[in-house]
C-alpha cells in the first residue's frame, strides 16, 4: 500500500453544504481520493500509513478544494495581448481568426495549451473546462501539465485549423471523443459548438446527439453580444435561447456559455431545461459585451460557474481575480451591495463550477470519496490581515500568488508557490 497523506494544521473550508469553515482542520489522501477530512482531534489517524515526509503542514492557511474554471481556450494564450481594446467582431475576424490560421498547428497548441495550464495550477485552478481546435493535442498538453479538463473539440461550418472542410467537422469530433477516452483519468471530452452563427442547424443537432450518445457536456457560446442575434439564421422571432431549445439542445449536459443578452423567458427555458451556464465576466467586460443577469440565474436554481475565456481576452486565468470582479460587477449592476455575495462567488469558483461542467459528483468540494484536488492559500499576508471571515478575505482580498500548495488526484503540482 502506498504511503498516505495529511495534510494538517489549517482552516478547513469543504465547501459542502453549510459551509462550515473548520478549524485546525485536516484532510487525509489516499491513492487519488480523499479518505477524511475534518477537524484533526477527532480524526483516529492510528490506523493509517502516514511517513514525516507525507505530513503537510498548511501552517494555519485555508485549506480548500481546487478552483474550477468553467471556460477556457488554452491554446490561445499565444495571442495574449496580441489585440486589445476592441469590438468583439473586429477582435475576431480582423485579428483573432487570420491569427489562427498563420500560427495554429498541433505543437502550437500543445505548447501553449501546456503553458496555459501551468498559470492555472500556479494559481490555484485544479480543472478548466475547455473548447478550441486541434483539441487532442490540447489535451495531451493538459496532460503533462497535471490538470483536471473537460476538453471540447471546436466545431464550425466554415474551414477551421485542422479541419480544412467543414463537411467532415462531425465525423472528426466524434474521433475526438473516442481518442481522448483513454488518454488520461483526469480528462473528460466534450463536444464545442463555437455558436448558433457559426454552426448549422444541421451541424448543432449532430454535435449534440454526439455528446448525448457519448453521455458528455455539450457547450456552445451563446447570446454574448446585443447583435448575435441578427448573425443567425432561421430565427424569426425567437430568441437565441428559444432557437436552441426547439433544437432540443438545452438539458442537464448543455453548459451555456456567457448568455449575456437573455431575458426572464430564457431563464424559464434554461430552468426548466436543467441547462448550467458559464458566466465570464472579465471578458465580458473587456470586449464591451454586457452583464450577464448571473443573481436572477442563481435565484432560479441554475447552476452558474465562472470561467476566464481565453488569454486573449481577459488577458489571464487567474479565477481569484474573477470572482472578485464578479461580485463587484454585479453590486453596481443592480445597484445592491448585498448580491453576489463573497460564499456565492466562492462557491461559483468551486462547487457549482464543478457542478455546471457536470463533475460535482467527483470535485468542487473536500469530501470523503471526492478526488483529492486540493488547495492551500497562505493567510501569512498583509493584504490577507486581519482576516475576520475566510470567505470575504478570499474574494476581496486573496491573490492568486497567495496559492502555496496544489495537489490534482492526489499528486502534488505546485509546492511553496512553485511549480513541481
Amino acid at each position: 500500500m502506498e504511503d498516505d497523506i495529511l495534510i494538517h494544521n489549517g482552516l478547513l473550508l469543504t465547501m459542502e453544504s453549510g459551509l462550515p469553515a473548520i478549524k485546525n482542520g485536516a484532510v487525509v489522501i489516499r491513492d487519488t481520493k480523499i479518505y477524511d477530512c475534518g477537524p484533526q482531534n477527532k480524526m483516529d489517524l492510528g490506523g493509517l500509513n502516514i511517513q514525516a515526509d507525507k505530513k503537510i503542514d498548511a501552517r494555519g492557511g485555508i485549506i480548500m478544494p481546487g478552483l474550477v474554471n468553467c471556460h477556457t481556450h488554452v491554446p490561445m494564450s499565444m495571442f495574449r495581448g496580441l489585440a486589445d481594446d476592441l469590438p468583439l467582431d473586429v477582435w475576431l475576424n480582423e485579428h483573432i481568426f487570420p491569427a489562427e490560421a498563420k500560427h495554429l498547428n498541433p505543437d502550437s497548441v500543445r505548447q501553449w495549451s501546456r503553458h496555459s495550464c501551468r498559470e492555472m495550477l500556479l494559481s490555484g485552478t485544479t480543472t478548466c473546462c475547455d473548447g478550441y481546435f486541434f483539441e487532442v493535442e490540447a489535451v495531451r498538453g493538459m496532460v503533462e501539465s497535471g490538470i483536471r479538463a473537460v476538453a471540447g473539440q471546436g466545431v464550425i461550418d466554415f474551414p477551421a485549423p485542422g479541419v480544412p472542410d467543414p463537411a467532415h467537422n462531425i465525423r472528426v469530433a466524434k474521433e475526438f471523443v473516442k481518442q481522448v477516452k483513454d488518454l488520461s483519468s483526469r480528462i473528460t471530452p466534450s463536444i464545442f459548438c463555437h455558436s448558433p452563427y457559426l454552426c448549422s442547424k444541421k451541424t448543432l443537432v449532430a454535435a449534440k446527439k454526439i455528446a448525448e450518445d457519448a453521455g458528455i457536456l455539450f457547450q456552445i457560446h451563446v447570446a454574448e453580444t446585443k447583435n448575435e442575434i441578427s448573425l443567425i439564421q432561421g430565427l424569426e422571432k425567437r430568441s437565441i435561447i428559444g432557437f436552441l431549445d426547439d433544437l432540443s439542445l438545452l438539458n442537464e449536459n448543455t453548459l451555456l456559455v456567457h448568455s449575456v443578452w437573455i431575458d426572464d423567458t430564457d431563464i424559464e427555458i434554461i430552468q426548466k431545461r436543467s441547462a448550467r451556464v458559464a458566466h465570464c465576466p472579465e471578458s465580458n467586460m473587456k470586449l464591451a459585451s454586457g452583464i450577464a443577469p448571473v443573481p436572477k440565474l442563481l435565484d432560479a436554481g441554475i447552476a452558474v460557474g465562472l470561467g476566464t475565456d481565453g488569454a486573449a481576452s481577459n488577458n489571464d486565468h487567474d479565477l481569484f481575480g474573477e470572482m472578485d470582479m464578479a461580485a463587484k460587477l454585479h453590486k453596481v449592476a443592480c445597484m445592491d451591495p448585498c448580491v453576489m455575495d463573497a460564499r456565492t462567488c466562492l462557491r461559483m469558483a468551486t462547487i457549482e463550477g464543478a457542478r455546471a461542467i457536470g463533475l460535482d459528483g467527483r470535485i468542487g468540494s473536500l469530501e470523503k470519496g471526492k478526488q483529492a484536488d486540493i488547495i492551500i492559500v497562505d493567510v501569512d499576508k498583509p493584504h490577507m490581515v486581519p482576516m475576520y471571515d475566510p470567505f470575504s478575505s478570499l474574494v476581496y482580498s486573496a491573490k492568486s500568488s497567495d496559492v502555496s500548495l496544489v495537489m490534482v488526484d492526489g499528486v502534488l503540482r505546485v509546492r511553496e508557490g512553485k511549480l513541481l
